[in-house]
């Protein structure tokens, strides 16, 4: 494996900020002045959208037929949809439990014409499901609700909250935003939001680091995910993608959210002429409340602000203008006091105490910019070119020791002693160091098409990408037990240790380190639309590149889908896909676990293959959807990694090939009449096999099994090899089961209550310092309930006098959220510690006990 040096230039030198601005100025000038080459003829079509009784209905599907073209309605019910001039269109609003809408018109080029419509309650209708949703069903894609992440009872984002719900989707860190998909790790996962690549923090380590997602539940309007199998138009990750999309304000709205973890806010709007929209949101959050309650007491002072907004123009009726501009602050300080853990069994009970001096003091700042076009040249024609940038200053500084004694305590029932330390096992020190510095800058220029021909959709894509890193890290850690530094100093029986005998750390990482690289990629995928007669057939065939500069390495993936409809009673949709999932390595897999980089690091590679079926029935007179997905996944090139609570720490090197195989199922629908509710049921295996891994069993003159060199009467006079062949990967959670439940009560509407329940087997882990294939035993099952009680407090139909200021609100809503409602110890990782006899205890660390949360959103 390659050096660090192999690939450092100017290694004392930060991350050369300037240079990367200059370049985002030069690119977004150079897309601002293509403006000039394109112009296009449209009309606007816009109205308000109510239910028999005129009650405004929200996210009402507003769709061209025959194209993609659509927009939903808001929480008043309105919508501005942009409608090809000059042509007669069918304009279609559909919305689950009402009866599909659709008007034919043309329009002249500039109109903007208004139309009101009123849907009709139908929900014994199978008709009334939404036309986008047909066309999102051919593809192996889930649309979700937004508004359901408003008052899903939820510790971190309310999206990523409703996504560790879905089928293939484990999460075992209520902490944290992170989440596996289909045995993939958090790195695996690509997340887009208004067509933007989102990038994670680099140095997190556990979930109360993390703070707040990327993504704003309160701004969004779309919410799209694939587990495996999507098309080539997205980029080269192995696992899943998160496609959201943000708002585009059609009138002026604000919101507040107080809550005990935090508070946010945000506003909406646009100009009288329509043509110029923003959309703006703050969040606060901290969770020194949460984290006062978990085992480790100290002063936790927690503080994580973003700001986001998108600003848009439509500088013609042919071209319209985008910003997205995102900032982040994050600091995280701890300065840790004590902690006492009982853990063991019951005929075998310990407890570990531990006092603490020193502190923890971590920042994380990101920036995101990005400057969009879309260009209309003709009604069958949409291109759009993206310029964005990326940057993120992360910093990880400790110094930390801490004393620990090991006691075993008395079990005995009838004993006065029960539950109290009767044998001291062990006791001793260790201390952790960290000065880590890192800085990392990506710019992006992308231009993408779409050109709908008869009944095909062409789509391509071109995108460059220019990463800069620098990285300066420094830490190790130090063992003490009883006075003796493990690992023991060389002893001679008698005589007394030299003084110079070098003092032994673990974990020692040091390197600095500055890296510079580009990227092309691209894609061109085309869809048919085929058959007819009230049956379907369509297919989906792209093809994506991708070259990275740094190991010379030119990736070629071919992707397919295939859905086919059948004429029968029941609406089912069958849908096959299969393809090629490069994920070339980004710097963390570059970099191993001594800090040094590789410079022949290869992409790993998955091939996927995943067949699924939806089914939609009635059930109490309400419509229901059944899903489930069958898949297997060839891995290699595979780059071993472990984990630790969120922190992944990669071997860099492409010395494993492995599989993922499994079966998802999920039914969706109105199990409480007007509410939408989803259970979720995964079963999966994923192994890898380290190629060229082996260890040696030894025996003595007697035949007996021993540890040579473990005493002196240990001599090993036979061997015998072992290859241990496939292991589980860590992110093996053979059965997870998930629900998401909302209710009402019949006689107050206004009165809801929504419950989470996640359930998965436990994850593989190991000792510390130990190979890949020791790592076979299994964390505990992670259980949690959380449940959330809402009332409505103003609403539509809330009245008050013309004076009075709360006239003004929209909605209020109150909540009362408890978090793991049955106080449920989870486990997500363990801390080890050794006594004098080198003897080493798995002390676990558990996550969030029972909590309470009060929350008020107000809406204007």
């Amino acid at each position: 494996m390659g050096n660090s040096n192999d690939k450092i230039i100017n290694p004392d030198s930060r991350l050369p900020l300037m240079k990367i601005t200059r370049k985002l100025v030069l690119s977004l000038l150079a897309g601002m002045a293509s403006l000039v080459l394109f112009s296009q003829d449209n009309a606007v079509l816009s109205g308000k959208v109510t239910d028999q009784e005129n009650k405004p209905l929200e996210l009402v599907n507003v769709a061209i037929l025959g194209s993609t073209t659509g927009v939903a309605t808001n929480h008043e019910g309105n919508y501005t949809l942009t409608v090809p001039a000059g042509r007669e269109v069918v304009v279609d609003f559909s919305f689950i439990g009402f009866e599909p809408r659709r008007f034919k018109m043309t329009l002249r080029p500039g109109e903007i014409r208004e139309l009101d419509v009123a849907m009709i309650s139908r929900p014994t209708e199978l008709k009334a499901v939404e036309i986008r949703d047909d066309q999102i069903r051919n593809y192996n894609y889930v649309r979700l609700d937004p508004k359901g992440a408003k008052l899903v009872p939820t510790l971190t984002g309310g999206i990523e909250a409703m996504l560790k719900t879905l089928p293939g989707v484990s999460s075992g860190n209520e902490l944290s935003s992170q989440y596996s998909v289909r045995g993939g790790n958090f790195d695996e996962n690509l997340v887009y939001v208004n067509g933007i690549e989102i990038y994670r923090p680099f140095l997190i380590r556990s979930g109360q680091q993390e703070g707040l997602s990327f993504v704003n539940s309160t701004l969004v309007s779309g919410i799209l995910f694939s587990a495996g199998g999507w098309d080539a138009k997205y980029g080269d990750k192995m696992s899943s993608v998160l496609d959201i999309t943000y708002r585009k304000p059609d009138s002026a709205a604000a919101s507040v959210q107080l809550s005990l973890l935090g508070a946010e806010g945000h506003i909406e709007g646009l100009s009288r002429n329509r043509k110029f929209t923003y959309l703006a949101g703050v969040r606060y959050k901290t969770n020194q409340y949460v984290l006062k309650s978990l085992e480790t007491k100290g002063n936790y002072k927690p503080n994580f602000i973003d700001i986001q907004s998108v600003f848009a123009y439509d500088l013609t009726s042919k071209i319209r203008l985008s910003a997205l501009g995102y900032y982040s602050s994050n600091s995280y300080l701890l300065v840790p006091e004590s902690r006492q853990t009982n853990f063991g069994t019951i005929e075998e009970a310990y407890r570990l105490t531990i006092y603490f001096d020193g502190q923890e003091v971590d920042k994380y700042r990101m920036g995101l910019g990005a400057f969009t076009v879309d260009y209309y040249p003709s009604d069958a024609l949409r291109l759009k070119f993206i310029v964005s940038g990326f940057q993120t200053q992360e910093s990880e500084t400790f110094d930390v020791r801490g004393q620990y004694w090991i006691g075993r305590l008395e079990n005995a029932l009838g004993s006065e002693e029960f539950g109290n330390v009767v044998e001291v096992q062990g006791v001793g020190t260790f201390m952790e160091h960290a000065r880590n510095y890192l800085d990392a800058g990506v710019i992006n220029t992308e231009h993408k098409g779409i050109w709908f021909y008869k009944r095909n959709i062409l789509s391509w894509g071109l995108k460059y990408q220019h990463e800069e890193v620098s990285d300066r890290l420094s830490e190790w850690e130090l063992v003490d037990s009883a006075g003796y530094v493990i690992p023991n100093p060389p002893t001679v029986i008698g005589g007394i240790t030299d003084p110079k005998d070098p003092l032994e750390l673990k974990n020692v990482v040091r390197t600095n380190i500055s890296l510079s690289t580009n990227r092309l990629m691209g894609y061109l995928q085309n869809s048919w639309d085929l058959l007819g007669d009230g049956r379907d057939l369509s297919i989906t065939a792209g093809i994506r590149f991708h070259y990275w500069d740094y190991n010379g390495q030119f990736l070629v993936s071919p992707r397919v889908t295939i859905a086919y409809k059948p004429m029968w009673r029941r609406e089912v949709i069958f849908r096959f896909s299969s393809g090629y999932y490069y994920q070339p390595p980004f710097y963390k897999e570059l970099r191993d676990l001594e800090g040094n980089l590789n410079p022949d690091i290869r992409a790993q590679k998955s091939i996927h293959f995943v067949g699924g079926v939806d089914l939609h029935f009635l059930a109490w007179d309400r419509p229901f959807k059944f899903t489930t997905e069958a898949y297997y996944k060839y891995l290699d090139d595979l780059i071993p990694y472990y984990v630790d609570n969120v922190r992944i720490r990669y071997t860099a090197e492409n010395s494993a090939r492995g599989y993922a195989t499994g079966i998802d199922f999920k039914v969706n629908g109105e199990f409480i009449k007007g509410t939408e509710s989803w259970a979720s049921l995964s079963f999966l295996k994923t192994s890898e096999d380290i190629i060229d891994d082996y260890y040696y069993d030894y025996y003595n003159e007697s035949g007996i099994k021993i540890i040579p060199g473990y005493t002196p009467d240990q001599v090993a006079v036979d061997s015998i090899r072992y290859e241990p062949g496939y292991i589980p990967r860590p992110s093996d959670q053979r059965v997870s089961f998930a629900l998401f439940f909302q209710d009402y009560l019949p006689l107050i509407p206004s009165f809801k209550a929504n419950l989470t329940l996640v359930f998965g087997t436990g994850l593989p882990f190991g000792p510390p310092d130990s190979p890949r294939y020791k790592h076979t035993q299994r964390y505990p099952a992670y259980r949690r309930v959380d449940l959330g009680f809402s009332k409505l407090l103003i609403g539509e139909n809330t009245r008050f006098k013309e004076k009075n200021p709360l006239r003004h609100i929209d909605n209020a809503w109150l909540s009362l959220e408890v978090f793991n409602l049955f106080g449920i110890n989870n486990t997500v990782s363990y801390i080890w510690v050794k006594d004098v006899n080198n003897r080493q205890y798995a002390v676990p660390n558990y996550l969030t006990p029972r909590l309470v949360n009060l929350k008020l959103i107000v809406e204007i």
